[in-house]
């Protein structure tokens, strides 16, 4: 378990600038890691944490990772999702979903009607178009919190990690971090 308390500063903009935060929240609230969905939550937190991977997002690698954890992903298929296709722990629905998954997060439009046929094997129409809500509220979010410059900080109290100056994330502005 993630045990250490980590909090995040908004280095570049308050999101809450905008009313687009408000629309992502909204998004979250149906297809983000505290939403009930038909594919399970094995499922999307493979899929949250596989475009976290792909779109490097520090809040969402670190929030990702702890909820994988949580819903009983074991340690070493989280540390190995990036690796996927070398391995035989994934099933073959969920190996489907993480090629669906980064097909729509690269856009990578020449081989997506294959990838979304390779899907109706196991899925229904509703699940794919779960799979696909969550993979697309996945990228807002990482965007989001790459726009905003969302920054890992560790809370007073635990070891500071040694920080450069004019490292990103030094005096930046405490942000929300939703």
């Amino acid at each position: 378990m993630i045990s250490e308390q980590i909090d995040f500063e908004n280095v570049r903009f308050d999101p809450d600038l905008s009313d687009f935060h408000e629309l992502a929240k909204q998004m979250a609230a149906g297809f983000g890691y505290t939403a009930k969905l038909s594919i399970g939550d094995r499922l999307a937190a493979l899929l949250r944490l596989r475009v976290a991977q792909i779109n490097p997002c520090s809040y969402c690698l670190i929030l990702h990772t702890r909820i994988a954890v949580e819903v009983g992903i074991g340690a070493a298929m989280v540390a190995h999702l990036a690796s996927w296709r070398q391995s035989t722990m994934f099933s073959g629905s969920e190996a489907l979903a993480l090629a669906y998954c980064e097909a729509l997060t690269r856009y990578e439009h020449e081989h997506f009607d294959e990838m979304h046929q390779g899907l109706t094997v196991f899925f229904d129409e509703r699940e794919i178009a779960e799979i696909a809500a969550v993979v697309i509220n996945m990228n807002v979010w990482t965007r989001l919190k790459l726009a905003q410059g969302a920054v890992p900080v560790i809370s007073p109290g635990d070891e500071e990690p040694a920080r450069d100056a004019d490292r990103p994330g030094a005096g930046g502005k405490k942000g929300n971090p939703s």
